[in-house]
């Protein structure tokens, strides 16, 4: 029991706590705040900088809101960021709701709503852009949230975050909102270091426990044996010595009988259900190989192994889960085509999920949200199918839905009226629509260039949407058991919650010309060297810095062990060493020795190597743009010839090797499926060879071109004189330190390479930025400053200036095309076009567009020209190994003209193939440019200030023109 002194004290913290900000702030939630949510709040209102990581589901925002409360009540203002669109509007409304619209606003791309509100939400984009333009609404700000934080790992639009958290005045506290990342610490120490005292609060809680499942056939089976493992355990609280707890034995005989049946060894009532299958019914689909052919039947576990493992149908998995009691659902299918046919597919099976009366309020909510779409628009939109879905309890939601279809199923979902939505994985970020159950159709995805495994941090990302708070016990992930999902795979993503956040963090063009156009060259890189991806780069430096000080202290023990009276053994056993790989050359007498040659002639080159190597009788030039093995370990080489074709080298097509005669850059992400890129590179090449910068000869009368077997003798003779003039030669333990210098010689390459793996990380940051720079010197927008006290000062010219406020993912293309007057004297719609150019990216899976504007035409004679820009920029950042940009891409640009010309939306549609959702989110992005074109009136020279103001206006004009229709449709 405690003393009267301990309670009196206890009582006294109690008053004192119920008079806190905190305090007051939980009062207004019907639910007491979670451990980790009162940590971070309490830091928060100590002053200190906040870093919350938790599961998905957990919570976090609580921390976000109370950042608002704490600016509000201290007369401050607080920005809440997010990384999409579709999560701003909804942060936005759920404040609205809380501290009214009178006191929050709304700031994204196209949407404003209240600007200088006390409380704004805004994607991070904004907030980027106001601190290079130095707004007035950064007056008073005293509270970011920055929601979704991992998001900086993102390669396109990660590197956004990192220059807000950089870059905001040091009074602002900054609370940042993860999802669970295996190195919070690491996070939580750079922000501590680029932002001062920052609290980490972690937490692997689920408020809401996560049952795993898999279905096999028509049979839903727990993951785990019971008792199953809770939730939120950890690998220590695993049952099995593999970190897990042991996989649920019913589960394993129903894929092994699922197996057997797809082989045709028809078990007994299992996995399918019950009902053997005649072995009438073997030249089905499913047991068929690839090439349509019957498989040849197998007997044993043999035949089962290999068999493919069906997933069950669309509408068996719904019935399963209505069964279970385990709806509402959220369907994972990582394809927007495959989410519109898993609709088309329940609806078409009879699936029905609503009652007669919940059927009538969603047809009450649709007529409500959609009744500013005109009825001739409807048909063209599938309105009708998707509303008769809606009524039935089904819904698709993904990013190229209309934003008005998207919002209304959110609405539904979130009112429990909508049962089941197939969604690709963008839904899993943030957006409050909380479901009992998540299922994934499969574990494998594709990633914009192959299809993939999930990782275990999607995994978690994804599943963590199952379980709605204060109202289901527990949350349940389904996996469908496929070839690809086996329950030890699924085990293995279940098991391991955490994933690493890793910076993506480059800089850019306009993030250049406004850090030099604030502060000097050498202070722009010293900020740019405290970005994460820095930090990062420089700590894993610290374990390769540690191997080079244990291979120095190795070296210094072998140099002592050969040290010789004679002279300098260390040269002697470099002598040797020499000797034997020149013997070794010249070895290559029969078939093999020469493979032998050619296989480390293709593995000693890199990226960017111009090599020469023959097939055939030709000789040929190439570059290289890929080395690697096959499936066997033998090396291949990628390369792209002078005869613009793409040769794959091994050493049985290139048995005499490949010469390397001097290189070329090569982006790293040059595609070589691409004719463009791939004769663009081949341009290159046969312009080197011409001005004579690389040796074209093909061994007659050139050093560089001839064999190198054909020096050999020679180069064997002389070094082996040197040998036996070097003083260490005479030595009578020359040997002995000569296994000693063998030794030092293998150290010492060793060393060597790891060196040069410390040198390529450090100062990565740094040395982009100056390789974006002297592309921006290239094309005018830096210039040299005078001679100071620094050389090698750089200054932002007009054009430059110009460039600071053009924010966009192809920011250089669009001030290029400015500074070119490329798009001075075209109509709003021609501009409309031409500007589309700078902002539509097709889908690698999308079909094609179509021809753009007629040639003739003048718009189509601007998208040439754009065409031209786009490909001097990319030369030039390939020549300064700079991260390509993205060209133009003008198959859009008709389109938008028409559209801007006041074309209707089913010839647009049909025109481009493009959903309506698509089409909108497109034109909106293009909004965003044409607004920033309509802003540009200043800052050029005076030569271009007349030009610039008339654009101004055209760019104003054509906003009108495409902002309408479907467009225009308030997503808010």
């Amino acid at each position: 029991m405690s003393s009267p002194a301990e309670r009196y004290a206890a009582a006294r913290r109690r008053q004192a706590e119920s008079r806190t900000e905190l305090a007051r702030f939980a009062a207004t939630y019907a639910f007491p705040l979670d451990d980790f949510q009162n940590d971070a709040c309490r830091a928060l209102e100590a002053g200190d900088g906040v870093l919350v990581a938790a599961p998905t589901g957990a919570g976090k925002t609580v921390v976000g809101e109370f950042a608002v409360h704490l600016a509000l009540v201290k007369g401050l203002k607080a920005f809440y960021t997010t990384p999409i669109k579709a999560l701003s509007n909804q942060k936005y409304l759920d404040l609205v709701t809380r501290h009214g619209a009178d006191r929050v606003g709304l700031l994204t791309g196209d949407t404003s709503i209240n600007p200088h509100a006390d409380v704004i939400v805004m994607t991070t984009e904004v907030l980027r852009n106001m601190l290079y333009s130095g707004a007035r609404d950064l007056d008073r700000l005293g509270y970011v949230v920055m929601d979704e934080v991992h998001y900086l790992a993102d390669r396109f639009r990660g590197p956004v975050w990192e220059e807000v958290i950089i870059h905001l005045a040091p009074e602002v506290q900054v609370v940042s909102l993860s999802a669970t990342v295996s190195n919070a610490e690491e996070f939580g120490d750079w922000l501590g270091q680029v932002r001062g005292r920052t609290a980490v609060v972690v937490s692997e809680h689920r408020p809401v426990p996560l049952t795993q499942h898999m279905m096999v056939g028509r049979r839903l089976l727990p993951l785990y044996s019971a008792p199953a493992a809770p939730a939120s355990a950890g690998p220590g609280d695993a049952l099995t010595p593999t970190g897990r707890p042991p996989l649920n034995p019913d589960l394993l005989n129903a894929v092994r009988d699922a197996r057997r049946a797809a082989a045709g060894e028809y078990p007994g009532p299992g996995a399918s259900g019950g009902r053997r299958r005649p072995p009438s019914r073997q030249g089905g689909r499913w047991s068929r190989g690839g090439g349509g052919r019957p498989r040849p039947q197998r007997s044993g576990d043999g035949g089962a192994r290999n068999a493919r493992l069906r997933p069950p149908s669309r509408s068996t998995v719904i019935g399963a889960l209505q069964r279970a009691d385990l709806l509402p659902a959220i369907v994972f299918v990582f394809s927007r085509a495959g989410c519109e046919n898993a609709v088309r597919e329940a609806i078409s099976r009879g699936v029905d999920l609503t009652s007669r009366e919940e059927a009538r309020r969603i047809r009450e909510i649709i007529e409500r949200r959609t009744a500013e779409i005109p009825a001739g628009d409807l048909g063209v939109l599938g309105f009708h199918a998707w509303a008769n879905a809606l009524t039935r309890g089904v819904a698709a939601h993904h990013a190229g839905l209309l934003p008005v279809f998207k919002e209304t199923v959110e609405e539904l979902f979130a009112a429990n009226l909508v049962k089941v939505v197939y969604a690709t994985e963008t839904l899993s970020l943030g957006i409050n629509m909380p479901a009992r159950t998540v299922v994934l159709e499969s574990l494998r995805k594709w990633n914009g260039s192959a299809h993939v495994s999930l990782t275990p941090g999607e995994y978690t990302q994804l599943t963590g949407r199952a379980g709605r708070r204060g109202i289901d016990v527990e949350g349940h992930a389904v996996v469908l058991a496929t070839d690809d999902a086996e329950p030890a795979f699924v085990s293995s993503l279940a098991s391991r919650r955490t994933y690493p956040l890793v910076s993506a963090f480059r800089p850019s063009y306009n993030m250049a010309v406004n850090l030099l156009g604030r502060m000097p060259r050498a202070r722009a890189r010293e900020v740019l060297e405290s970005s994460f991806a820095q930090f990062q780069a420089d700590r894993g430096v610290v374990e390769l810095a540690a191997e080079v000080r244990r291979k120095r202290r190795r070296l210094d023990s072998l140099e002592q062990q050969m040290a010789c009276h004679l002279g300098d053994f260390s040269e002697y056993a470099l002598l040797r060493r020499r000797i034997s790989d020149a013997e070794a050359d010249q070895s290559r007498g029969n078939r093999a020795a020469r493979r032998s040659e050619a296989s480390r002639s293709i593995e000693a080159l890199d990226r960017g190597d111009v090599v020469l190597f023959r097939i055939g009788r030709r000789h040929r030039h190439g570059v290289v743009v890929s080395q690697g093995g096959d499936h066997t370990g033998e090396p291949r080489l990628t390369v792209v010839g002078e005869d613009r074709r793409v040769h794959t080298l091994t050493p049985d097509n290139a048995p005499d090797g490949v010469m390397r005669v001097g290189s070329l850059p090569v982006s790293e992400h040059l595609d070589v499926r691409r004719p463009r890129e791939r004769d663009r590179l081949a341009d290159s090449l046969l312009e080197a060879l011409r001005a004579g910068d690389l040796d074209a000869d093909t061994g007659r009368g050139s050093r560089r071109g001839r064999r190198p077997e054909e020096d050999a003798g020679r180069r064997l003779e002389r070094l082996r004189h040197e040998m036996r003039a070097h003083p260490c030669h005479a030595c009578p333990h020359r040997e002995e330190h000569a296994r000693v210098g063998r030794r030092w010689v293998r150290t010492r390459e060793e060393l060597d390479r790891i060196q040069a793996r410390v040198d390529k990380r450090t100062g990565t940051i740094a040395r982009q930025f100056d390789a974006v720079c002297r592309v921006l010197l290239e094309l005018g927008y830096l210039e040299p400053a005078d001679r100071g006290p620094q050389d090698g000062e750089l200054r932002v010219t007009a054009a430059g200036r110009v460039l600071a406020r053009v924010y966009a993912e192809r920011d250089l293309l669009v001030a290029e095309c400015l500074q070119h007057g490329l798009w001075e004297g075209l109509g709003s719609a021609d501009l409309a076009g031409a500007v589309s150019a700078c902002v539509y990216e097709p889908r690698l899976t999308a079909s094609s567009l179509g021809l753009p504007a007629a040639p003739g035409s003048r718009l189509g004679e601007v998208l040439r020209r754009e065409l031209t820009v786009s490909r001097r920029i990319s030369d030039l950042e390939a020549l300064e190994r700079v991260e390509p940009s993205t060209g133009a891409e003008p198959a859009l640009a008709a389109a938008v003209r028409d559209w801007a010309e006041g074309a209707d939306l089913a010839a647009m549609l049909e025109d481009t193939d493009l959903t309506a959702g698509d089409f909108v989110r497109w034109c909106k992005q293009l909004l965003d440019v044409l607004g920033q074109l309509a802003t540009i009136t200043s800052g050029a020279g005076t030569g271009k200030r007349t030009g610039l103001a008339a654009l101004a206006v055209t760019a104003a004009e054509a906003c009108l023109d495409v902002n309408r229709g479907v467009v225009s449709w308030s997503s808010v």
